[in-house]
């Protein structure tokens, strides 16, 4: 499967896609007209306010089987795993750390979502300020069910096996010694083969952002071109009772649908999820009488 797929590089860029068994379906000269191609209906996600200057406006454009709406009411979903009130617990000054998580065992069915735990964080999503470490496990993939994420996005960071992640803009393959960032209000789904572990940043401010470089001069650190991002694939499938849960304000909902969610066969522009390979990054370390550490992505937090 990793062969077979294919991506788009940049970081921050103007992308358009297509599914190759739909060409054209991507409308030209025009975002949403009266009438799609293949009577495909036009979706705008945002990233941002849509009145944010152009260099910092993210949205896309997706062109879908199904309008995303078509869905039964959310119910709420207990879950004693991910939370966002750091209230729960008394601060402790103290030096701490903390083991692995233990992997659930094969009678523990658990997919992506449901093997979600909170570790630290600050903040809090409805003010847009702050961040959340978590920790995933999981041992199966979600079957009929995707999730997205409305307070902030995920920086997934898979640390044990490999994760096959679909979205609403195509496939990516995340192995161990890469990332992955899943914006906010994207639809995704995870799918493994076997016992699978990682970590994950999720920043409720603005999007991560490649560092201005500086003194360092025009290369260096990570390059844009090396971020790919997924190519448009659809799936045209009725699923009854297709499972959607949403992570809002620190609690998990559930909907339910009739249809895919990844039906996605065309769509263009500059809010996307991507990938990038760690060894790709380039150090920059002056080590003459101090240590100099620079980040890969930033984020105004």
């Amino acid at each position: 499967m990793a062969s077979q797929l294919k991506y788009l590089c940049g970081f921050g860029s103007e992308f358009v896609s297509e599914d190759p068994r739909c060409p054209g379906s991507v409308p030209s000269g025009q975002n949403n007209p009266q009438k799609c191609p293949y009577g495909l209906y036009a979706e705008q996600l945002s990233g941002t306010a849509f009145t944010a200057p152009r260099t910092e406006n993210k949205r896309s454009w997706l062109y879908r089987i199904h309008p995303s709406v078509i869905h039964h009411p959310f119910i709420h979903l207990k879950s004693n795993h991910i939370s966002h009130d750091w209230n729960q617990t008394l601060p402790s000054p103290n030096q701490i750390r903390w083991l692995p998580f233990d992997i659930p065992t094969p009678s523990e069915v658990t997919d992506f979502v449901d093997g979600l735990h909170t570790v630290c964080g600050a903040g809090d999503p409805r003010t847009r300020s702050g961040i959340a470490i978590h920790v995933f496990l999981c041992n199966t993939s979600m079957k009929d069910k995707c999730f997205y994420n409305a307070d902030g996005d995920f920086l997934i960071v898979p640390q044990q096996g490999v994760l096959d992640i679909t979205t609403e803009f195509g496939k990516m393959r995340v192995e161990p010694n890469e990332i992955c960032v899943i914006q906010q209000g994207m639809r995704f789904s995870v799918s493994v083969s076997g016992s699978t572990r990682g970590y994950i940043l999720e920043v409720f401010a603005a999007h991560f952002q490649l560092p201005y470089l500086g003194p360092i001069g025009a290369n260096g650190l990570a390059n844009p071109r090396d971020f790919l991002c997924p190519v448009a694939w659809y799936e045209d499938k009725d699923v009854k009772g297709y499972q959607v849960v949403s992570k809002f304000q620190g609690h998990l909902f559930q909907a339910e649908q009739n249809h895919s969610p990844f039906d996605v066969v065309g769509w263009h522009g500059s809010y996307v999820p991507y990938k990038y390979n760690l060894a790709l990054f380039m150090v920059v370390n002056a080590v003459q009488f101090d240590h100099c550490e620079t980040a890969c992505l930033n984020s105004w937090v």
